[in-house]
Parts: C-alpha cells; sequence; structure tokens
C-alpha cells in the first residue's frame, strides 16, 4: 500500500500545489495516509462496536463538574448519567472526553466476541488503546496511562439509565432501565514503573443489566477510523451515529440542527457554534467513510440510505440494528 509519501513522490506537482497552500503536519499527514488505505481497501475493515442506545444518545464531552446528574435526550428517549462514589461518599466524578468513549467501544467489542461479562484488562485492553494511538504504559501526571486510569473509574463506577416515553392513542406511559456499569472489579496500577504489571491482573464484571444492553443490537465500526479520528469527542459520536442512522434508512431524511445537538454529547452554548464544530467533524468523517452519503439544507443536513462503514462481516448483530 501507497503512503503519503510514496504517493508525493510520484507526483512532484501535487507535492508543490500542497506546498504552496499550507505545510502539512504529521497528524495531518498521518490523517490523510489513513483515509487513502481506507479508500484502497475498504475490504480490510478492524470490526469493533459499540452499544446501540450510547450511540442515539453520548457521554459528555467535557467535566460537568459537580452536577447532581447529566442528561441527554433523543426524542422520546433519555440517556442519564450518575457518578459513582467511594466508601467513603466522596464522588469519582461524570466520564467524560474521548478516552471513555474508547473504553466503550472496547467494553462493547470484547463483551460481543466473548459473551461474557467478566472482561480482562490486562492484555486486551493495553493492545486497543494502543491499536487507538494511545500509550497505556507511559508514566508521568498528563500521561495516557493517568488519564486513562482516572477515566476507569468514573466510567466503571457510574450509573447509566435509559428513559423512554411512550404515547399512544388513549394512553402514555414511561419505562426506565438503570444500570451500574461494573459493580464489581479489580484494578492494578504501578505509576512509578508503568511497563511492569500496569494493567494486569485488573478485570471488571460487567453489571447484568449493562451486559445484556449493550450486546444487544451493537453498532459495527471500523477501528481504523477510530483510530483517525480519536482526538475529537464530537466526531466519535457522529461517526458511531452516522453509521448507524444510513443503516436503518430507506428514504433520504432530514436531521435538524438542533435535535442532532441536543443528543450529542458537547454543551454549545450556540446553535451556530455547534453547526461548525460539527461541519468540521463530518469532513473528517467523509474523508475516511467515503460511503457516507450526505448534504446539508437549510437548518441541517440530509442523511441519505448508504453502505455501512464496514461491511456486514456480523450479520446477526447488523440485522438486529434493523429492529
Amino acid at each position: 500500500m501507497e503512503l503519503l509519501g510514496d504517493i508525493l513522490a510520484k507526483s512532484p506537482e501535487l507535492k508543490k500545489r500542497l506546498k504552496a497552500a499550507a505545510p502539512l503536519t504529521r497528524p495531518q499527514e498521518k490523517f490523510i495516509e489513513v483515509a487513502t488505505v481506507i479508500r484502497m481497501t475498504p475490504g480490510d475493515a478492524e470490526a469493533a462496536f459499540m452499544a446501540r442506545e450510547l450511540v442515539q444518545c453520548t457521554l459528555p464531552h467535557s467535566d460537568p463538574g459537580a452536577a447532581a446528574a447529566w442528561v441527554r435526550r433523543n426524542r422520546n428517549f433519555t440517556l442519564a448519567i450518575k457518578p459513582g462514589s467511594n466508601i467513603e461518599g466522596k464522588s469519582f466524578g461524570y466520564p467524560y472526553g474521548i478516552i471513555p468513549r474508547l473504553l466503550l467501544f472496547w467494553m462493547t467489542t470484547e463483551a460481543v466476541r466473548r459473551k461474557s461479562r467478566r472482561l480482562e484488562l490486562g492484555h486486551s485492553l493495553a493492545s486497543f488503546m494502543r491499536e487507538v494511538g494511545l500509550d497505556p504504559s507511559r508514566g508521568g501526571k498528563r500521561s495516557d496511562a493517568r488519564r486513562l486510569q482516572d477515566q476507569m473509574r468514573r466510567l466503571f463506577r457510574a450509573t447509566i439509565s435509559f428513559d423512554l416515553k411512550i404515547e399512544e392513542p388513549y394512553r402514555s406511559g414511561e419505562g426506565w432501565l438503570d444500570m451500574q456499569v461494573a459493580p464489581e472489579g479489580m484494578l492494578w496500577w504501578d505509576v512509578k514503573q508503568p511497563e511492569q504489571g500496569t494493567l494486569w491482573g485488573s478485570w471488571i464484571e460487567l453489571g447484568e443489566k449493562f451486559y445484556k444492553a449493550i450486546t444487544a443490537a451493537p453498532v459495527p465500526v471500523d477501528m481504523r477510523v477510530l483510530r483517525a479520528i480519536k482526538r475529537s469527542p464530537l466526531a466519535l459520536d457522529l461517526y458511531a451515529w452516522t453509521t448507524w442512522r444510513v443503516f436503518r434508512l430507506q428514504k433520504p431524511a432530514f436531521i435538524p440542527w438542533e435535535g442532532l445537538m441536543k443528543q450529542m454529547g458537547g454543551e454549545y452554548d450556540r446553535a451556530d457554534n455547534f453547526v461548525q464544530k460539527a461541519k468540521a467533524a463530518l469532513r473528517k468523517i467523509r474523508a475516511v467513510y467515503p460511503a457516507l452519503k450526505l448534504n446539508y439544507v437549510k437548518g441541517g443536513l440530509m442523511l441519505h440510505p448508504s453502505p455501512t462503514s464496514i461491511a456486514p462481516a456480523a450479520p446477526k448483530a447488523l440485522e438486529a440494528q434493523r429492529k
């Protein structure tokens, strides 16, 4: 497979035009390389999964702080998160940002593949984090290892609730599901010698209800895309949401910006601010998910029936999404 450097070497004119426009940073070069590989080898997708409910409504992008609960709504469906606390009652805080999203991709993928509530964190999680470009073995106050440790506690000890409002001709109702993410577990850390045993021997056991929820109809995604867009929580959210949404479409669907803003995990003070950031994220997504068909219209975007980001290698999981 030709990388960006090989392509530019064979096309001096293209190289000259790119340099004249603006010098590419190394992250930009890597993104272009990944996008090129995905476009040229669509059959080499690396499967991962995300829970359907966590695609419809997403986690916070930034830290909600001391709020009593964090809520996101998508029509009649509501996601609420309550932080867990230690034995002395001190809150672990809310899971937010990039790392808990990547953890949820890993947790769902492992649960689907292994068909088990007990997940071993050592080799499997370390490998996953490295595959998406993070280093769980490097120490330091702002290291990936420290951030991973903090976000693990926040996510594993949280309670996630799904609420559903039901309206019928002669009656109305409501349904709910309150779930501990991982009510049992053991985490081992060695911050002084991070390579010596970090994560090894660590495990979690997913709550039974949470396990059933995330494995009932998982959304398949491409690990290569996660690697390319991992620096943006909004891009991760929109990527999983678009591949889930277009798969279920029978005809083009209008998605208003206002509704999309409410269900995504960010806190935006103005709609135009969200639209700007969403369009930037969607530009990156379309570069690494070229089969995605959408266009912008007044007040929102039009999604068109499209192939999923990953080939249907898991037909049962894909079929479950249709229901």
